[in-house]
């Protein structure tokens, strides 16, 4: 089978295709190109660096862009495949770096560069973004534990801004998905003030809207007597007595079918 390109298609049509950031590099690490997509990024890189753009790198050495080069030419040196990483660049931009041996199959596998790729290019700001977006995720833990059933386990505290992220996150994840039930664990909460209060009533109401039966559990004998003030709430000791509950209640409407 022939492995060559087809003549009408150079390495560096190729290359400038790819949707990735690529910059090439000898075996004595200075840059020696870089395609049309890495050139975009580096323009707005070059100034951290001192220089006006990104075609000022061209045969610039990489250890100049790197706070501890005789680490990163050792790395290098013992690649035999790719190697990934994570980079802060000047504190302004973020990115997963790839670095991949280029090897001359002619000449015994000899080394004669590097390709670089830089991927999923972020600035601060955005890098910043997608960190609270996760933070935000990781404080709405939605379990799906059941048919039609998810569970939402709250832990620490439960403010307005916090709330409204719960409410809009279990609302989407109800309507999307055909829930019918969604038990509220207040396991992890400490103190129910009128905050928590609120924010399970106002979820309580926006579930019920929909269709779904919201049910919560895990309350402790220090909010027992507060919890009494929440509306029309079905409340549970303990997960598996909701559970429970819900098994019953699918139970009873599959009977009715039949």
């Amino acid at each position: 089978m022939n492995s060559q390109l087809p003549i009408h298609i150079s390495g560096t049509d190729a290359l400038n295709s790819i949707g990735e950031n690529i910059i090439i590099a000898d075996n004595e690490f200075s840059v020696i190109w870089m395609n049309e997509k890495a050139i975009e990024i580096m323009n707005a890189i070059a100034p951290l660096y001192g220089l006006t753009q990104a075609e000022d790198m061209i045969g610039l050495n990489m250890d100049d862009f790197h706070t501890k080069p005789e680490r990163q030419r050792q790395l290098m040196g013992n690649l035999e495949d790719g190697h990934r990483a994570r980079i802060n660049i000047r504190g302004q931009f973020y990115a997963d770096i790839v670095i991949t041996p280029i090897k001359n199959a002619n000449q015994d596998e000899q080394f004669e560069g590097y390709m670089v790729m830089l991927m999923d290019v972020t600035s601060q700001a955005e890098e910043e973004q997608k960190r609270e977006k996760l933070i935000e995720e990781l404080s709405v833990p939605i379990l799906k534990i059941w048919e039609k059933t998810i569970a939402l386990p709250l832990i620490g505290e439960l403010d307005a801004a916090r709330g409204e992220t719960v409410i809009a996150t279990v609302l989407e994840e109800c309507a999307s998905n055909g829930i019918e039930y969604a038990i509220i664990s207040l396991n992890g909460i400490d103190r129910f003030d009128e905050s928590v209060r609120y924010n399970l009533q106002k979820l309580y109401d926006c579930l019920q809207l929909i269709g779904v039966e919201c049910i919560i559990v895990g309350i402790k004998p220090q909010l027992a007597l507060t919890i009494q003030e929440l509306k029309n709430t079905l409340t549970f000791s303990d997960s598996h007595a909701g559970l429970r509950y819900i098994i019953e209640q699918q139970e009873k409407k599959q009977s009715t079918f039949i």
